[in-house]
């Protein structure tokens, strides 16, 4: 432990300690924009190049960046001297100074962290004058816009990209007034490895990085009175939606989620649980067909469509282990346009499903060519939880004020399995409670797997299932991939089951989400809120659902069946890695 004063004030912290971070431990705030805690506490976005977070330490000539300086015993610091204060202004007067002016149409409006800073600080003209940075907008993926104009250099993008997900896509060409963030040779997104999980959008500061903007698609057909708009939503957006409307992290808001998509003008308003259900009837009895029948293991589950593209380019080799089964939303999608769309007497080309998913890689997910059936994709459009909460404020809703409401029934109804897949571990816990009882023909009275919890990088945990030792493996991040998969490739490691999600928490913590801001306690809080409806649930297995064994019966045949092959699974191909 060193003795260090900050602001006049005496303080005790470990050495090693920055500044910063002991600074906030006496809450006092230092503005910063490129430092990131980045879900772990050992991947720190750290790099000082923005300079806004700078202190004075008496004895040294120059300031010092407070996110990057490590503390010494004897300190004396001080984060509100008029030269730190000139100097952080100055810094910001110059970042605007290079920055489009477009902020009351801006897509990160009242949500950007340089306006923010540019506001507390008081910087109300632009002092600098000169060559602006000017570069075109790629726009070429399905999921993520790149505006470098709106680039500060922050570097959070290229740390999230490189060190967390191990992508590689983004990093610095050039240098000096010409230095830009950007994919190798300055390649579109789409031409790239980007798997379009969104992490560079959720930690990017300013606009320079969104998603596309699905809003104006919904609304056209919401007008259309030609066509049958129905809309689901995926289980992680009623454990954050919440927040975008003043609820405190980890409010459930399940009831008035259902409400205000009625009050928007959606025909139909299901939950992506249902599909859920439907999921791990065809994964669970994909595993067991594997287990039984020297099938090829470990089988990984294949929900996260910014995973699946991950393996695609990274680990080709291992195509045959991932399960064929397509997405929960996918999965909907496809009997929404045969089963449902029977039922309600509309044809298939006369509907529209609109998914709402805490992920920009659905986005992406719905324009691939294999998810669809008949000449029809399975889902029409998909738009995020950010942009659920737009369109709500833009129809001038009041979120809080509404009575909850229950989702439409035909394909409603859904158990505390699936309402687990919105965290990191949970498509694999659910396949378990069903894949055991299958195996066993026994009831699976502890249904909770807890081993498989949390935020661990990587989970291990062995379940005995009728003499079986089955070894399962929950990896979050893709960084946690790469490091699982390899040790699989090496033979270090041996498993039957593996559940990979891209994003760091899983769903929870979907580029889609609210924006965290470096708050990773709030993915805690959105987990704890999923495992509560589980408990809620009177219902807490995928095959106990009347409805999926109505479907069933009515429609698919048996799971794992000739009609569920047609229309629930798929297939991947081998993309090349930049």
């Amino acid at each position: 432990m060193v003795t260090i004063n900050i602001n006049n004030k005496e303080l005790q912290v470990e050495d090693g300690t920055t500044i910063l971070d002991a600074a906030k431990l006496l809450n006092i705030k230092i503005p910063t924009l490129c430092h990131l805690n980045l879900h772990d506490t050992k991947m720190v976005n750290q790099a000082a190049t923005c300079r806004v977070c700078m202190v004075e330490i008496e004895g040294r000539r120059n300031l010092a960046p407070s996110c990057a300086t490590p503390v010494a015993n004897g300190m004396v610091i001080k984060t509100n001297s008029r030269r730190a204060i000139k100097a952080r202004r100055t810094v910001v007067e110059l970042l605007l100074s290079d920055h489009p002016k477009d902020c009351l149409v801006c897509e990160k409006n009242t949500d950007c962290e340089l306006q923010q800073i540019a506001a507390d600080l008081e910087v109300r003209e632009i002092a600098y004058k000169g060559a602006k940075s000017t570069y075109p907008i790629d726009d070429t993926s399905h999921s993520i816009i790149r505006n470098m104009d709106k680039c500060i250099l922050c570097r959070r993008c290229e740390t999230m990209c490189n060190k967390v997900q191990t992508v590689n896509v983004l990093s610095a060409v050039d240098r000096g007034f010409e230095t830009v963030i950007s994919p190798a040779f300055n390649l579109p997104m789409n031409e790239t490895s980007c798997t379009f999980c969104g992490q560079c959008v959720a930690v990017c500061p300013t606009a320079a990085l969104t998603e596309v903007n699905n809003i104006p698609k919904v609304w056209r057909a919401l007008n259309n009175e030609k066509k049958v708009v129905i809309v689901q939503t995926a289980p992680a957006i009623r454990a954050a939606l919440g927040e975008e409307f003043g609820y405190a992290p980890g409010t459930n808001v399940t009831g008035k989620m259902v409400a205000s998509l009625r009050a928007l003008g959606f025909d139909k308003v299901f939950d992506t649980d249902f599909a859920a259900d439907l999921t791990i009837m065809e994964e669970a009895s994909e595993f067991v067909h594997r287990l039984q029948h020297g099938g090829k293991l470990p089988i990984l589950t294949s929900c996260c469509p910014g995973w699946v593209k991950f393996f695609e380019h990274q680990f080709p080799d291992l195509l045959d282990i991932p399960s064929t089964c397509k997405s929960p939303h996918e999965m909907f999608g496809a009997i929404a346009k045969t089963y449902l769309a029977e039922k309600m007497g509309v044809k298939p080309e006369n509907m529209i499903v609109v998914s709402i998913m805490p992920c920009l890689a659905k986005k992406y997910e719905a324009a691939r060519p294999e998810l669809s059936h008949d000449g029809l994709q399975d889902v029409d459009i998909v738009i995020t939880t950010r942009e659920l909460a737009k369109m709500c404020k833009e129809a001038g809703i009041d979120f809080q004020s509404l009575e909850d409401e229950d989702f439409d029934k035909t394909m409603g109804e859904s158990t505390g399995a699936s309402v687990i897949f919105g965290t990191t571990g949970g498509v694999i816990e659910a396949a378990l409670r069903t894949a055991y009882e299958w195996l066993t023909n026994e009831t699976l009275e502890n249904v909770e797997f807890t081993a498989l919890r949390g935020m661990t990088g990587i989970k291990e945990a062995t379940v005995p299932i009728n003499g079986l030792e089955v070894k399962i493996a929950v990896a979050h991040g893709l960084g946690n991939a790469r490091t699982l998969l390899e040790n699989i490739r090496a033979g270090k490691a041996e498993y039957h089951a593996i559940e990979i999600m891209a994003c760091p928490g899983g769903c929870i913590g979907g580029g889609g989400q609210p924006y965290l801001k470096g708050d990773i306690d709030i993915l805690n809080k959105r987990a704890e809120a999923i495992y509560g409806e589980d408990r809620g649930k009177t219902l807490r297995k995928s095959h106990e659902n009347p409805e999926i064994k109505k479907l069933y019966e009515e429609f698919l045949g048996e799971p794992y069946g000739e009609k569920a092959h047609e229309l629930l699974h798929t297939h991947y191909k081998k993309r090349q890695k930049m």
